[in-house]
Formats: C-alpha cells, sequence, structure tokens
C-alpha cells in the first residue's frame, strides 16, 4: 500500500468513526431535548402512527385512543372532556398542535420516551404494532367532579392538593370545552371550533387554575402578610394595633376602610388573631407597613410567589412586585395593588401552613406504565422549600381555624370537622365586579387536603357577593369530597 493510500485510509476511518459518534450523539444523548424541542414537528407527527397510550384518573381512561380510518390511523377520545379539560388538553394531527397533558406527557404518551427505549425495541425485534404508555394521574375523579359540580355555570377555577406529598387531587376550571372537538382529524372543523373558543369573552380555553389572567388574591393574601410577621419574631398571634374605622395611605389623601365600613370589633385596639378572623383591612395594611415590601415579598416568595412550576403542567407565576412605595405595600396587606395569584399558588400556601411550614412542589402524574402493565417510571415527592418553622405554622393554623369556626369564613364548617381557612373579595377598579376567594384545610389535626377557589365576574352578583357565601362552599364540596363527607 502505498504512503498516500495509507493516509487515505486513516483520514476515511477517522470520518467515518466521527459521523458515527455525531450520529449516536444525536440518537442517544440529544434525543429527549430534540424530542422536546417545539420545532421538532416530526416527533409529533411520528407520534400519530403510534396506538397513544391512556390517560388515567382512579383507574379509568379519561383521554384514549381508538381506531381511525383515515391516514392518522388513531383517533382520540375523551371521557367527561369538560371536566378534565384543563388537565388533559388536547391532541390533534390534522393541525400537528397539542396542549394539556397530551402536550407535557407527548413521549410517554407516544412511546419515544428515552426510557421507553428497551420498550421499543422489544416490540420491533417481536413484530408488535408500536403503543405508546399509559400516564397514572394524582388526580381523584371523585373529588373532581366535586369541584366541577360545585364550581358549575361560574367562571373561576378550583384547585385541590394533598398537603404533605403536593399530590393534586383536583383541577377545575369553568367555563370549560369539549376536547374532542378540538381533537378530530377535520381541520376546517376544528379551526372553526377552535375560532369561537378563541374569540369567546370568557376565555374557556383559559386553565384558570394555573394561568390566564390572574386574579387579585384580596384577603387570603393576609395569609402571607400574617406569616411574614410572625416569622420576623416581632409579632405573636396576641400583638395589638390602633382599631379605627379610616386609614390614609402613607404619602396620599386616600383613605381605606375595613369591609364593613367601621372599627374591626370592639375596643381601641385590635389583636392580629382577630383581624385576620374577622378579615379586617386596615390592622392588615398598616402591618404591611411596618413590615415593609421586601419582608412581605421575601415571604411571598418562600411559599412559591415568583416562581412557575411544572406539574408537568407549567404554571403563570404568582407576583409580588419589588420596590413598592409605603401607599402601595399598604394595599398588598390585604391582597389588592399589583399582587396577583393562581388558585394553585393560595392552595399551595394552605397546603404549607396545613404541613407545619413545608413547601412542596406540586404534581399532577403518579406513574407511567407500559403496554405490558410494568411501571416504566414513579414522579417522588419533591420539596419546594420550608416557608415557615413548626411552631409558626401551628399559630397560623389555629388562626385558620377561627376564622371558619367563628369568623369571616364561616361558609366552610363541615360538621364534626374543623376546617381552617381564610376568604377573600378582591377589588377589580371602582365598578368591576369583585374576584371571590376561599382558601384552606381539613381536617385540621391531620390534613388529608388544601384547597383554593377563585369565582371570577363577582359569581355574577357584581360587587354584592362575596368570598364567604360564594367562595367558600364550592370549597366545602371538595374537602367534603376528599373526606368522603
Amino acid at each position: 500500500m502505498t504512503k498516500e493510500l495509507k493516509r487515505l485510509s486513516i483520514l476515511m476511518l477517522l470520518m467515518f468513526i466521527a459521523l458515527f459518534a455525531s450520529t449516536s450523539w444525536i440518537q442517544v444523548a440529544q434525543s429527549e431535548s430534540l424530542a422536546e424541542n417545539s420545532r421538532n414537528t416530526r416527533a409529533l407527527y411520528d407520534s400519530y402512527q403510534v396506538q397513544r397510550g391512556s390517560i388515567i384518573a382512579s383507574g379509568a381512561a379519561i383521554a384514549s385512543s381508538v381506531a381511525s380510518d383515515d391516514v392518522f390511523s388513531w383517533q382520540r377520545v375523551y371521557q367527561d372532556a369538560a371536566m378534565w379539560a384543563p388537565v388533559t388538553g388536547y391532541i390533534n394531527p390534522a393541525l400537528g398542535s397539542a396542549t394539556g397533558l397530551e402536550q407535557s406527557m407527548n413521549q410517554e404518551l407516544s412511546g419515544t420516551a428515552g426510557s421507553q427505549f428497551l420498550t421499543r425495541m422489544e416490540r420491533v425485534i417481536t413484530g408488535q404494532n408500536p403503543q405508546g404508555s399509559n400516564v397514572v394521574l394524582s388526580l381523584d375523579s371523585v373529588v373532581q367532579k366535586a369541584a366541577y359540580d360545585a364550581l358549575g355555570d361560574l367562571q373561576g377555577a378550583v384547585v385541590a392538593i394533598e398537603p404533605s406529598t403536593g399530590r393534586i387531587l383536583a383541577m377545575v376550571t369553568s367555563p370549560s370545552y369539549d376536547t374532542n372537538t378540538l381533537a378530530v382529524h377535520d381541520a376546517s372543523v376544528v379551526n372553526d371550533a377552535y375560532d369561537m373558543l378563541n374569540t369567546n369573552p370568557t376565555h374557556p380555553l383559559y386553565n384558570r387554575a394555573i394561568s390566564g389572567d390572574l386574579n387579585p388574591p384580596g384577603s387570603t393574601f393576609k395569609l402571607v402578610v400574617a406569616s411574614a410577621a410572625l416569622a420576623s419574631g416581632n409579632y405573636t398571634p396576641a400583638s395589638t394595633f390602633p382599631n379605627v374605622a379610616s386609614y390614609t395611605l402613607p404619602g396620599t389623601s386616600t383613605s381605606i376602610s375595613n369591609a364593613g365600613g367601621g372599627a374591626c370589633g370592639p375596643g381601641d385596639t385590635v389583636t392580629l388573631a382577630d383581624a385576620l378572623r374577622l378579615s379586617c383591612n386596615i390592622p392588615m395594611a398598616e402591618l404591611a407597613v411596618a413590615l415593609g415590601d421586601d419582608a412581605i415579598r421575601e415571604e411571598a416568595e418562600k411559599y412559591g410567589f415568583n416562581s412557575s412550576f411544572t406539574m408537568p403542567l407549567t404554571s403563570t407565576p404568582s407576583t409580588y412586585p419589588r420596590a413598592l412605595s409605603d401607599d402601595k405595600t399598604a394595599l398588598t396587606g390585604f391582597g389588592q395593588g399589583d399582587v396577583r395569584a393562581t388558585p394553585l399558588q393560595m392552595a399551595m400556601v394552605s397546603a404549607a401552613i396545613a404541613d407545619g411550614g413545608t413547601v412542596m412542589n406540586p404534581r399532577m402524574v403518579d406513574q407511567v406504565i407500559a403496554p405490558d402493565l410494568s411501571v416504566q417510571q414513579t414522579f417522588d415527592d419533591t420539596e419546594f422549600g420550608q416557608a415557615l418553622d413548626p411552631e409558626i405554622a401551628q399559630q397560623m393554623a389555629t388562626m385558620m381555624v377561627a376564622n371558619v369556626n367563628d369568623g369571616a369564613a364561616s361558609g366552610a364548617r363541615i360538621d364534626g370537622v374543623d376546617v381552617g381557612g381564610k376568604t377573600g373579595t378582591a377589588e377589580n377598579g371602582n365598578t368591576k365586579p369583585y374576584s371571590l376567594w376561599f382558601t384552606g384545610f381539613a381536617p385540621a389535626d391531620n390534613p388529608r387536603v388544601a384547597v383554593a377557589v377563585v369565582v371570577e365576574d363577582g359569581g355574577g352578583q357584581g360587587q354584592s357577593g362575596s368570598g364567604n357565601t360564594i367562595a367558600a362552599p364550592i370549597a366545602k364540596k371538595v374537602m367534603e369530597a376528599v373526606l368522603g363527607k
């Protein structure tokens, strides 16, 4: 062999090795990231040729695939579609689009995830048709239905969480829509249906439980302000504040009042515990100014404000802004101003208080199950952080129980059960309807559920409704469903 031919052979060998290494790197090391890339439509189209796995809640399929007589082979079908829409979303091969869990768990459902490589190889070797895996949810169908029925035709959302684990038990939004109408393979029909939903002023495509146009949390945010005060070491539930009927915001001529227009109960002073129990604005505004916006924001962020959570659905961050003036900080003392929150976030606040101050990351998937019923993947409970010391969390829980037993959250009472809770009636301007809130947990001695409810558009009552009369009874029914009442 001549010297030139030998060099050429070595060069060709090196080029082959480089090519082999690069393709292997793409197919193995980068397969997950490439499949998740939104611009990679091939992965989505490939998944339509596979019998897609089911999405399962409480042992029953809420999304499954049936044989189709068109080019896409399989048609996606949803059970109780409107009830589960914010969870499942939809997938449509004619449009190349997907939302909800159909999008975030697409690789698992279509059998293209890296963890399913051996299963794919086995089916190729044995000549079996490709098939996706089943996704088993943490959501409880009984609790989901209770939340869906309780919310009814009201505009809003409900989230229920297991405090000790972060497992989501229910996620409902209203108005909703029939996901089956957006899963059919006729592109013109789907586009017409989508356009009608997308232009609807009530925004049925929003998942109000974790995103959409976020609402001010109103008096439910007093929980965060109170916990910041207790955590500072400068306040206790017995700390007192001037009990006045009007308060002028610092540096302004604007006055605020309590919801009833008068003082916060009898006496010249009012305790923190009573201010929370009676849901008075003025003492909490004064407390917020004394604490300062930095302290409140830091406490809010311990609960998850200003963070997004992946469950694997991704939430819009609830917000507590920076660099507030004292008058703006005073407004945040009762959840007004520029504070915004999702029901998920307010459920996490109650869950953390119920669980001794520990904030768990929310999740809604328990397992991925292969077609042969073997477990391919499990999802563990993980901590986001510690919002409160256990002793302070217990003080907060005690005050929340008083809110329900003998305070402004009486609409959430359950016979024979101690319930902790906090209502909110948030303003959206001088003339717009209120946003009505409740967040709480039950039972107080061994919390099994934390729940948050928001009812938008004043619950159809403009500025006449309240969180206690409209949102709290919805939460009560959800908690009763968990407790088997």
